[in-house]
């Protein structure tokens, strides 16, 4: 179940017609028919009330300037380069310069400029666009940024259109425009593509625009279905995978048993190349490539491949060794032990896998003066950069397409696909379509780190006197994936030479209470492992820890979870939340031995949110039996709210957090990677354990509040943090113990057989009944 309610009515002064009705900056452009751009000028809106406190916290870095301020300032520059065009047709076209990799941006996007434009949804059309390297940064797909760099400079482009339409309608009917009335596509009965060339401009020049008020949108913070859904449904859908290229045959890479480990001699070359159905055999730098008609004979020359390996990066290592090393790494606290009553928490988070639903595939057809990719890809620009340099091309000989890619968890920021593709294109000389197996992206793909979270608080009486978290993480690469953006634009946070990595965490970490001396710092120690931001970065762990010992504080104090929460909160959107959840859930209910509540909040991408949870951990549930899978104490209801500021589409931003709840669950209390003499074991989505259908809680709902902002926050990773706080605090409350890492299944016995090493592709089942439930 979920439902939305606009709680709270627009602040007086923050929201509606007093910030909306601003003048804007367009650009027409030259052109035959009507084309149209904006100017992005900084608005700033979001901001809180802070909470009384005992101990009042100095206000913390991205409570000034965070993630998405970064990201759009470094955007700004390029905004009047993203165009809207009117058809001869009458629709409007628009060449979204991000990914859409289900997160359901296409048809944010496409609601955006109906609004403005007065059109139905279904009259634009939002395609993505191929890399544009003049977009400099304004071509990033993450930290949650899309709608909120996007949405005014869309909204001004869209508002000049419209301005301009009515004008050359005025003059076709020869009425006062302030008479005629825009709909559907229709003024005064005129289409808009029959306006569109009278509309057009011969020079480029710039405009002044107002926007819409907000209290006439008719679309705009409405439920809208996915413009894509039945396609997606019925199987019409075209992602990366399914796309078709002439002459790009199936290709798949033989790859070491160790992690990052590479060829040194292939015994058995020309054995492969005369197997049925392949085309071609070639050393790569990754591997061992293998084209052929179908992927079932690609992958078949993979595994008949007898090849001698170098080894890895981590040769030799497991999870115990990199723990020790991350543990020698850790910082020291600020505020020395015997400051009042010190109270200290540890916690270990292991490797999980950042594999989508679709594995990672790109297509290349590299001649020997060009270059052509198609991929899902969240950073196409810095693809393009790297791609032309490995192919020794210039950066405008490489044409890179953007496709629509089933799934992302951050993993797309990377192009380690497109890049193999490109080199084993070349180094065959033909087209390929190159796609990764599931056991390539578990064992050889990105990871999210293996990390501990450290916390220390000093409590005197009913006071919090200093709280400090200590975050020691395996490095988190952020480049070439959000690194460039934010290299451009953090110079502006007061983060001094701390480093990239640190930039991130200090430009996306709150500690959202007033908890006197709050610190927060992260180490990260290069254990040479293929990691990437994935879903939510740093927060979902960082909140655990975090939540965990705010708990732990409430029981020292003798105060309720819940209550104490609410005491020390910062601001009124915050205890908003906490107090939503807490009324729906029936927070304090009486519950069965062996069940219990938890509850988490979180603060990040301009929005707030909270979690209540309700998890049995009973032994006839953590008991029951699922072949291969594992079941373990199952979360029986989760109430979930969130203020994310303006809604653009209220479906969507619930399916986004259901997402992000399943995340959750999984990172608590199902799914880690096993790092064992130098590669991951698991090797397959059978034997990674993400959320499955008998883990998922009967009863979801979904609260959307309502803060009267008039402008997105982010999204996309919204539903994590909360809610994985939320979850640990429930478990601990039910089984009376604090767990020390997570998932907290990770040392459990192994319910599956692992599959070898070598053949690296494990062998499909031939009675798929046999699997099935």
């Amino acid at each position: 179940m979920a439902q939305h309610r606009f709680a709270s009515p627009p602040r007086a002064g923050s929201g509606g017609a007093a910030t909306s009705r601003r003048r804007f900056l367009g650009y027409l452009v030259a052109a035959p028919t009507l084309v149209v751009a904006a100017e992005l000028t900084r608005q700033s809106v979001f901001g809180g009330t802070p909470a009384a406190a005992a101990v009042p916290s100095a206000p913390q870095t991205p409570e000034i300037y965070d993630l998405l301020d970064a990201l759009r300032d470094a955007g700004r520059p390029t905004a009047n380069l993203i165009r809207i065009e009117v058809n001869r047709d009458g629709t409007v076209s628009f060449a979204l310069p991000r990914s859409d990799n289900g997160q359901g941006i296409i048809t944010s996007t496409q609601m955006i400029i109906a609004e403005e434009m007065d059109l139905d949804v279904d009259q634009v059309r939002v395609t993505l666009a191929d890399a544009r390297p003049e977009l400099m940064f304004n071509q990033l797909t993450g930290g949650s940024s899309t709608t909120f760099t996007t949405y005014t400079p869309i909204r001004v482009a869209a508002a000049l259109a419209k301005r301009r339409l009515l004008a050359a309608a005025a003059q076709v009917l020869g009425q006062d425009v302030r008479t005629l009335t825009s709909r559907r596509g229709l003024i005064n009965g005129l289409p808009f593509g029959d306006l569109t060339e009278k509309a057009a401009s011969a020079t480029t020049e710039q405009v002044e625009v107002v926007l819409k008020a907000e209290e006439d949108f008719r679309i705009i913070g409405r439920p809208q279905n996915k413009t894509d859904a039945r396609a997606i449904v019925t199987g019409r859908k075209k992602f990366a995978t399914d796309l078709k290229v002439p002459d790009a045959l199936p290709t798949v890479i033989c790859r070491a048993p160790d992690l990052n480990g590479t060829p040194k001699r292939v015994r058995n070359l020309d054995e492969v190349r005369d197997m049925p159905g392949v085309t071609d055999v070639e050393v790569v730098s990754t591997g061992v490539a293998v084209r052929a008609r179908t992927f079932g004979q690609a992958i078949d020359g993979v595994n008949a491949l007898r090849v001698d390996w170098n080894p890895g990066t981590v040769a030799g290592e497991d999870d115990e060794s990199i723990l020790a090393q991350l543990k020698a790494a850790e910082l020291p606290m600020a505020v020395p032990e015997g400051v009042g009553e010190t109270i200290d928490c540890a916690f270990t988070f292991y490797f999980t896998s950042g594999s989508a639903l679709e594995t990672n595939s790109a297509i290349a057809d590299v001649r020997r003066d060009r270059a052509e990719i198609w991929g899902a890809l969240k950073n196409p620009i810095a693809a393009q950069a790297e791609i032309a340099k490995l192919l020794g091309l210039p950066q405008n000989s490489v044409t890179v397409h953007v496709m629509e890619g089933g799934g992302s968890f951050g993993r797309k920021l990377f192009f380690d696909a497109a890049l193999e593709a490109a080199e084993v294109s070349q180094a065959m000389g033909k087209p390929v379509n190159l796609m990764w197996t599931r056991a390539d992206d578990s064992r050889q793909g990105r990871v999210h780190p293996m990390c501990t979270s450290r916390v220390r608080a000093q409590i005197s009486g009913t006071s919090v006197l200093s709280f400090e978290q200590r975050h020691t993480s395996v490095a988190t690469q952020v480049n070439p994936g959000l690194g460039e953006a934010i290299t451009a634009a953090a110079v502006k946070a007061p983060l001094g030479n701390l480093t990239l990595s640190e930039s991130v965490f200090e430009l996306t970490q709150v500690t959202p209470y007033h908890f006197g001396v709050s610190t927060r710092f992260l180490n990260e120690v290069d254990l040479r492992f293929n990691t990437s931001s994935v879903r939510n970065i740093y927060s979902p762990n960082v909140a655990t820890a975090r939540e965990l010992m705010v708990d732990r504080l409430a029981d020292r104090m003798g105060k309720d979870p819940y209550e104490f929460r609410r005491e020390f909160l910062k601001g009124d959107r915050l205890r908003a939340v906490l107090d939503r959840v807490a009324d729906e859930g029936r927070w304090g209910r009486s519950m069965e031995e062996g069940t219990a509540q938890g509850i988490g909040v979180h603060t990040e991408y301009k929005g707030v949110s909270a979690a209540l949870v309700e998890i049995d951990c009973r032994p006839e549930t953590t008991g029951r039996k699922v072949r291969q899978g594992v079941t373990g104490p199952r979360v029986t209801k989760v109430v979930f709210a969130i203020d994310v500021g303006l809604v653009i589409n209220p479906r969507g931003l619930e399916a986004q957090m259901m997402g992000g709840i399943n995340d959750a669950l999984a990172l608590i209390l199902t799914s880690s990677l096993h790092l064992q003499d130098g590669h991951f074991v698991e090797a397959s989505w059978d034997n990674f354990f993400y959320t499955r259908q008998w883990n998922t809680p009967p009863e979801m709902q979904i609260i959307l509040v309502d803060s009267g902002a008039d402008e997105p926050g982010g999204a996309g990773e919204a539903g994590l943090a909360a809610t994985c706080g939320a979850i640990a605090c429930a478990y601990a409350r039910a089984t009376r113990t604090v767990p020390e890492y997570f998932p907290i299944n990770h040392k459990d016995p192994s319910p599956f057989e692992p599959w070898p090493t070598v053949p690296p592709v494990p062998e499909s089942p031939t009675n798929g009944l046999k699997y099935t439930f």
